[in-house]
């Protein structure tokens, strides 16, 4: 089921953007990261502390039907507000080209990270240099199929 409410634009231009061209090709278009030619997904969530909807590009990194989502910043010393918004509401949308799917995000640590982490740098290389560039170790997380389950 497609998260649903108030949508809130990236206040980055390019990430604006590159959802915008994705979405309105129904995922035929706007397929990879700007001039890189690397493909990506758009992943759409809840936002921690708005409860507004937002959506980031994120690089294409698939195995068995499972997504990788790297908090990476570019290196910077702080995580993305992406990441927050994932750790606070766990349940998002992934696009990947026309195909539309509902997830569930866990960050992943230890031996699991690392096996993400690999395919992660295969798939973007400049994750190793982000990596180099930060101290802090940047999280990843596994985008599993279905939504988490609601209050018992």
């Amino acid at each position: 089921m497609p998260l649903e409410g108030e949508y809130e634009p990236s206040p980055a231009q390019w990430v604006r953007e590159q959802v915008e061209l994705y979405e309105s090709s129904g995922g035929t278009r706007g397929t990879t990261l700007r001039d890189t030619g690397l493909p990506v997904v758009i992943v759409t969530m809840r936002g921690a502390k708005s409860g507004r909807i937002h959506k980031v590009p994120v690089m294409r990194v698939e195995h068995g039907g499972r997504y990788a989502a790297v908090a990476s910043k570019g290196g910077f010393p702080s995580h993305p507000d992406w990441y927050f918004s994932v750790k606070a509401n766990p349940g998002v949308e992934l696009q990947d080209g026309p195909e539309r799917r509902d997830m569930t995000a866990r960050e992943i640590t230890g031996d699991e990270r690392d096996e993400w982490w690999r395919r992660a740098v295969a798939a973007y290389p400049p994750y190793a240099e982000y990596q180099e560039k930060t101290d802090r170790v940047i999280p990843v997380f596994v985008l599993e199929p279905g939504h988490p389950a609601g209050p018992a």
